[in-house]
C-alpha cells in the first residue's frame, strides 16, 4: 500500500531540505532520494491527507506558480548532474510534485520525450507554465550539452523573480489594506451613524452647516438603492479599464503613465530595468544570440517603454552598431546601464556586466521598498484619522452652534 512519507535531506551543498514522497516503503523513498543526489537525514510516514496534492480546488490549488517551476528546475538540474537520464529524472519528479496541474504536465512532457521529441519542444507545448525564455534557454542547453547548468540558472532566475514580486507586493499591500479599511469604516459610519444624527437634527428644525449637509447627502446616497448603482459603476469602470489596458495602445499609455507617477514611477522603472538586465544576462550566458535574446527580453520586461528600447536595440545591432550605443538613444535606459554594457562589450563580458546591473537594481528596489514602507505607514495612519475625523467634526458642528445659542447673550433659538 502506497504511503506518504515526510523526509529531510541534505543537498550537495549541505543545505537541509524538506519534502514529501509517495512510496511503498521507507527503503524506496531513500533510494529515490539518493538517485536525486540527496543525502537522507530523516524519513517518516506523513499525514494521511495531503491537502495540496489530494484536495484540489479548480482555479486555486491547481495553479502553477513561479516557485513551483523554480523548484522543479532545481531538482531536475540536481538529478541530471547526478547522472540520471532525463526520462528517469522526470519520472522521479512526477512522484514528488504535489501540484496536480504541474504533475500532469510533466507526465505529458515525459511521454513526448519517449516518442522522440526533444525536451525543449515538449516544454514548448505548455507556454502557460514554461514561457518562451524558459524554452529558449533549455534549447540552448541541449545544443551545448549543458542542460543541468542552464536549469540551475533558470531556477536561480525564477527564485529571484519570486523574491522581487514579494518585495513589490509588500510595498503595495499595506496601502491597499489601509485604504480598504478606511472605505469600510467610512461606509459603515455613513450608513449606521450619520442617520442617527440626521434624525436628531431634523427634529430641531434648524439650518445645518455646509460640511454637515454634505455628509448627510452622502449618507442618503449610500443608505439608498444608489449604493448598488455606485458599486455597479465602480465595477463597470474597473472592467473597462482592464479591457482598455489589454489593448496595444492602452498598454503603452498605462506603462508610460506608471513611469511618471511620483515616487512609484521610479520604483516601476527600477523593476523594469532589473528584469531587462537579469533576463538578457541569463540568455547571453546560456549561449543565445544577441538578436534572439533581445527579442525574448522585450517580451519579459513587463513595461512597454523598456520593451520598445529592447526592440529598438535589435535594429541597431542588426545594422552593426554596439548594444550600448543603441540603448543610449533611449532616455528610459539609465546611463549607468549603458556604461556597464559598453564596458562588457569591450571586455567580452556583457552577460556578466548585465548580471551586476541586475544585482544593483535588485538592491535599489529593496531599499526603495523599505523606504516607501517607512514613509507610507505614518502617512496612511494620518489619512485614516483625517477621514474619520472629518466626518465626526461635521456631525458635531451643529451641536457647537446650538450650545452657543443656549449661552447667555446668544440669539434666539431657531
Amino acid at each position: 500500500m502506497t504511503t506518504t512519507y515526510d523526509y529531510k535531506v541534505r543537498d550537495q551543498a549541505g543545505k537541509l531540505l524538506k519534502g514529501r514522497l509517495d512510496a511503498d516503503s521507507v527503503t524506496l523513498v531513500a533510494t529515490r532520494l539518493r538517485d536525486m543526489g540527496y543525502l537522507p537525514v530523516e524519513i517518516r510516514p506523513g499525514s494521511a491527507i495531503n491537502l495540496r496534492g489530494d484536495v484540489q480546488i479548480p482555479g486555486l490549488t491547481d495553479r502553477v506558480g513561479l516557485k513551483d517551476v523554480a523548484m522543479v528546475s532545481r531538482q531536475l538540474a540536481t538529478m541530471i548532474q547526478a547522472g540520471l537520464p532525463l526520462i528517469r529524472s522526470l519520472s522521479v519528479l512526477v512522484e514528488q510534485v504535489q501540484t496536480k496541474k504541474l504533475r500532469d504536465t510533466i507526465v505529458e512532457i515525459r511521454a513526448d520525450i519517449e516518442k522522440g521529441t526533444s525536451f525543449s519542444s515538449a516544454l514548448e507545448k505548455h507556454p502557460k507554465i514554461f514561457p518562451p525564455i524558459y524554452v529558449s534557454m533549455v534549447r540552448a542547453g541541449e545544443a551545448s550539452g549543458q542542460l543541468d547548468l542552464v536549469l540551475e540558472k533558470l531556477a536561480t532566475r525564477l527564485e529571484k523573480q519570486v523574491e522581487l514580486r514579494g518585495k513589490v507586493r509588500s510595498a503595495f499591500t499595506y496601502p491597499i489594506v489601509v485604504v480598504c479599511v478606511v472605505v469600510v469604516i467610512v461606509t459603515a459610519m455613513m450608513i449606521f451613524v450619520v442617520p442617527t444624527f440626521k434624525r436628531l437634527y431634523s427634529s430641531l428644525h434648524g439650518s445645518l452647516p455646509l460640511p454637515t449637509r454634505i455628509v448627510i447627502k452622502i449618507s442618503n446616497v449610500l443608505a439608498s438603492f444608489w449604493l448598488l448603482a455606485v458599486i455597479g459603476a465602480v465595477i463597470a469602470l474597473v472592467a473597462a479599464f482592464v479591457a482598455w489596458k489589454r489593448t496595444a495602445k492602452g498598454e503603452e499609455l498605462w506603462d508610460r503613465f506608471k513611469l511618471r507617477v511620483p515616487v512609484f514611477g521610479k520604483l516601476s522603472l527600477k523593476i523594469a530595468i532589473s528584469r531587462f538586465a537579469s533576463t538578457l544576462s541569463v540568455l547571453l550566458q546560456s549561449g543565445i544570440g544577441i538578436i534572439e535574446a533581445l527579442d525574448i527580453t522585450a517580451d519579459n520586461v513587463g513595461n512597454w517603454v523598456v520593451a520598445a528600447a529592447a526592440r529598438g536595440a535589435q535594429d541597431g545591432v542588426r545594422e552593426g552598431r554596439s548594444l550600448a550605443q543603441t540603448l543610449a538613444q533611449y532616455p528610459v535606459i539609465p546611463t549607468m546601464v549603458t556604461q556597464m554594457i559598453e564596458t562588457g562589450e569591450e571586455s567580452g563580458t556583457v552577460g556578466d556586466m548585465l548580471g551586476r546591473v541586475a544585482t544593483f537594481y535588485d538592491n535599489e528596489i529593496d531599499a526603495t521598498v523599505n523606504s516607501l514602507t517607512s514613509l507610507l505607514e505614518p502617512a496612511l495612519i494620518v489619512f485614516m484619522g483625517a477621514c474619520v475625523g472629518m466626518i465626526v467634526v461635521s456631525l458635531y458642528l451643529p451641536m457647537f452652534d446650538y450650545v452657543k445659542l443656549l449661552q447667555p447673550g446668544g440669539a434666539a433659538g431657531p
